[in-house]
């Protein structure tokens, strides 16, 4: 009955795809094994060599030793910073029609931290995001099949008092978008590969190479840490020597042993048991909200902050609203069907902020068009790697390290809140009698992505390992 339910909400086109994925992933009790791989798709080389230098600074001589790669769940700019001053935030008088014509304005969800009692908007790959994407216009949110007003809500400064004050301390980038028109794990295989071998998530393993095969290639060290659940498990054990857990991060960030680059994931949201930090509905957003402060004041309190970048970002925009359209960029390799010239439509805007020394300007904001691989960019600029593929080479994709400041960097830090830890209870035990769903709808299935994924062989093959006890 629960299969059927959460099936008659999925479009057509995914039902298969879910069917399957639901097998393979092992719910419930089944514990079946995932150890088939995912082709490695078909796609032509970049260009040999690192990609020219965009500025007059020496990489070698800029200052900058460490860069820190923190990326959170599923929400989109204008959800989150729509309101920040000087960004292309929410126009005035935004709304959107739903399926039946009504129209409905965007509105401020006024301490609804969690989004409980509503579902989790939709944004698969196909149906659902062309919806919502209009031809541009933006405007079809709430006509995806499932979602309600809650697709269409927002949050103030006052919801999210530390990354509001790091968005207007630092530099915010408000045209930074999704990689791919698509859901997270595709997003996520993007940031380390510079595209993805699949359009849902789904749990083969890839053989993609990853930005670490070129880091290790050159020498330089790297490291990933998690809270809960290793993402890079989705490449078996490759990575297991290279990664550590949160606790670990915490230790490195404080004592200056943090390697040259650092990805940092947070607890992923497994059910509506809100024990996440990472931001994805229905995970309370002050808890994502502590969890970027204590990665901040970590890193900025340790010894190596003056030469460090951070770099704070959402993996896709969740399907929430945001009112800019993504322009198309060249296509990586031949995943993506949705081409026109060989450019895929990149996924909509998600909340981005780079906090350093060289970025430190009150209310700067960077209207650059980025996705995910400017972060490999600046990556590869650093340490003059060459680039993964197509994506990463070209010029339609920004560098941020533009608009960085070398001249006078500035290593103060500034006072920015601590948000504490709030108690985390489930969505079953927040309001049963105050449900939002219309009657008949099917509700809102209890496991995320995250929750397939965990229960999959290869993070049991992490997580049985010694070193990881802590993370289970």
């Amino acid at each position: 009955m629960y299969t059927q339910a959460l099936e008659r909400k999925l479009p057509a086109m995914n039902r298969r795809a879910f069917t399957r994925d639901l097998v393979a992933s092992g719910l419930g009790a089944l514990g079946m094994t995932v150890g088939c791989s995912t082709r490695v798709p078909v796609h032509p080389p970049p260009p040999p060599g690192p990609v020219p230098n965009p500025v007059t600074v020496n990489p070698d001589d800029s200052g900058i030793e460490h860069i820190v790669i923190v990326t959170l769940e599923n929400r989109s700019f204008d959800h989150f910073l729509g309101w920040l001053p000087g960004a292309a935030g929410i126009p005035s008088g935004l709304s959107f029609k739903d399926a039946s014509g009504a129209v409905h304005p965007v509105y401020a969800l006024n301490g609804d931290y969690t989004g409980c009692g509503h579902p989790i908007p939709d944004n698969s790959y196909g149906t659902p995001n062309i919806t919502a994407y209009d031809a541009g216009a933006m405007d079809g949110f709430l006509r995806v099949p499932g979602n309600d007003i809650y697709s269409i809500g927002y949050y103030g400064a006052p919801d999210l008092p530390f990354l509001a004050a790091l968005a207007q301390t630092y530099i915010t980038c408000d045209h930074w978008f999704a990689p791919i028109l698509a859901e997270t794990f595709p997003n996520r295989i993007f940031l380390l590969t510079a595209q993805t071998d699949r359009l849902s998530n789904t749990l083969s393993l890839s053989g993609l190479p990853t930005i670490f095969d070129g880091l290790a290639k050159a020498g330089v060290s790297h490291r990933y840490y998690f809270g809960n659940i290793p993402f890079l498990a989705l490449w078996g054990l490759k990575y297991l020597s290279s990664s550590s857990d949160f606790d670990d991060f915490l230790a490195d960030a404080r004592s200056g042993t943090l390697p040259a680059v650092s990805f940092v994931d947070p607890k992923f949201t497994e059910l509506d048991d809100g024990l996440g930090n990472d931001d994805h509905p229905h995970s309370d957003i002050r808890n994502g909200d502590a969890f970027l402060s204590q990665v901040f004041h970590a890193v900025s309190t340790g010894p190596k902050w003056s030469s460090t970048v951070l770099i704070v970002t959402f993996d896709e925009w969740g399907g929430f609203f945001d009112h800019v359209p993504p322009p198309r960029v060249i296509a990586p390799n031949n995943v993506d069907t949705n081409l026109v010239n060989g450019e895929a439509l990149l996924g909509f805007r998600v909340p981005t902020v780079i906090a350093s020394p060289f970025t430190r300007r009150a209310n700067k904001v960077d209207s650059t068009v980025y996705d995910h691989t400017a972060i490999l960019k600046l990556i590869e600029w650093r340490w003059s790697l060459s680039p993964l593929t197509l994506r990463d080479a070209s010029r339609s994709i920004g560098n941020p390290v533009v608009n960085f400041n070398f001249s006078s960097p500035d290593a103060s830090i500034p006072q920015l809140p601590q948000p504490a830890t709030v108690p985390a209870l489930p969505c079953l035990l927040r309001g049963l009698a105050n449900r939002a769903e219309s009657p008949g709808v099917a509700q809102t299935p209890p496991a995320t992505e995250f929750r397939a994924l965990h229960q999959s062989q290869p993070v049991r093959d992490w997580l049985n390992n010694p070193r990881f006890q802590r993370a289970r």
